[in-house]
């Protein structure tokens, strides 16, 4: 049995790695030679050209196994049946008394590896280059500016501005919103520029306004603290502060100002959740579909395994063309069902919770009516 798994595997990875390797070549193929011209002005700056698309390509390499790890995984198991049924091997191997479930061992064992990889990739590997993931070919080196969207932090101060440049962590124009227990400072902090600044000695991470134009009186303003913590460092109170200058404390990572509406996308779980428990935050329901859909997502992935895999045993032809026609036919249709529940549900059309949940409502049963044959 031992050897089984073994042969198994080795037919799953194979696949598995050529399936990924070849979509991965070509979509940078594609996505190359399409802006081509972009990477050829930022490389004769920076680099080679073939040094900088290496870079680009390898985090959007991480972002690429988030969308495709569950389909791969149920293309390769597939695959692997297929094979096995084409050269005779299925018959032998079920003639020695070896059931059709016991077969699938491994290949399950092995989606759900893959499933276990995406996981810890979406919530581990894809935060920690989320400023990489939300540059495109225009913007390589993150120097240009961006629309910035406000964002609410622990301390209820929306965070607002002009635009924002990610590589020099600064915002232009930038405009917080108080609120009203800081009203000594007024409605709002304008200045000329808000540059981010890393917690020190000195003080906690968050941003030094410079050229502060409201409140006019900014010098002459003490330091506002809440419980013992600093909020608002004027630079009455802070030497290490220049006139016009302000500080204000702010834990909200400074990446996620830059990412636009792809925050969520690249957000760990955690922060999502931290995001809903914001007070003040008003981030709409399609962060809370986000959460449940990143809780049912291995559900998600074992379910289009357990759609695809008894039809591949109940199938009496061999035809690989044919298998793959029938993999894509089954991806597409789970994958239309989900994405159309996600929709409605950042629309307000069905509650978060239901659109996650309702293409496994959907599918679960069908997927436990097909998988009787893998009994017999």
């Amino acid at each position: 049995m031992f050897i089984l798994n073994r042969y198994l595997l080795r037919q799953f990875v194979q696949v598995f790695g050529i399936c990924f390797l070849s979509l991965t070549g070509l979509y940078i193929v594609i996505d190359g030679f399409g802006h081509l011209d972009n990477f050829s002005s930022y490389a004769e700056k920076h680099g080679g050209l073939l040094g900088v698309m290496a870079e680009y390509y390898s985090y959007r390499t991480l972002a690429f196994f988030d969308g495709t790890s569950g389909i791969l995984a149920m293309i390769s198991a597939m695959f692997t049946v297929t094979w096995l049924q084409r050269h005779h091997e299925l018959t032998a191997i079920m003639a020695a008394g070896i059931s059709k479930m016991r077969i699938l061992k491994p290949l399950l064992c092995a989606a759900a590896a893959v499933s276990l990889a995406g996981v810890a990739n979406r919530e581990l590997l894809i935060p920690q280059v989320r400023d990489q993931l939300t540059r495109d070919t225009k913007d390589l080196g993150g120097d240009n500016a961006r629309p910035l969207e406000a964002r609410f932090d622990r301390t209820d101060i929306l965070i607002g501005g002009d635009k924002v440049v990610l590589a020099e962590r600064k915002i232009l124009k930038p405009a917080f919103v108080l609120p009203a227990e800081y009203a000594r400072y007024g409605k709002q902090i304008a200045a000329a520029e808000a540059h981010y600044a890393d917690a020190n000695e000195t003080h906690p991470a968050g941003f030094i306004l410079v050229g502060v134009t409201t409140p006019d009186n900014v010098d002459s303003l003490p330091s506002l603290l809440a419980d013992d913590r600093p909020v608002i460092v004027t630079s009455k109170d802070a030497p290490w502060l220049r006139p016009g200058e302000l500080f204000v404390a702010s834990d909200l990572p400074f990446p996620l100002l830059a990412s636009g509406s792809n925050w969520r996308r690249y957000a760990s779980m955690s922060e999502l959740i931290s995001e809903l428990n914001t007070p003040g935050a008003d981030v709409g329901a399609d962060v809370r579909v986000t959460v449940h859909t990143r809780i049912v997502q291995p559900l998600m992935d074992g379910t289009l395994l357990m759609l695809g895999l008894p039809l591949m045993l109940s199938r009496r032809s061999r035809n690989v063309f044919l298998s793959i026609g029938i993999c894509l036919g089954v991806a597409t249709t789970f994958t239309v069902v989900a994405l159309g529940c996600q929709s409605l549900g950042g629309l307000n059309m069905l509650r978060p919770s239901l659109a996650a949940w309702l293409p496994l409502l959907v599918f679960v049963p069908v997927a436990a009516a097909m998988s009787q044959t893998l009994r017999t």
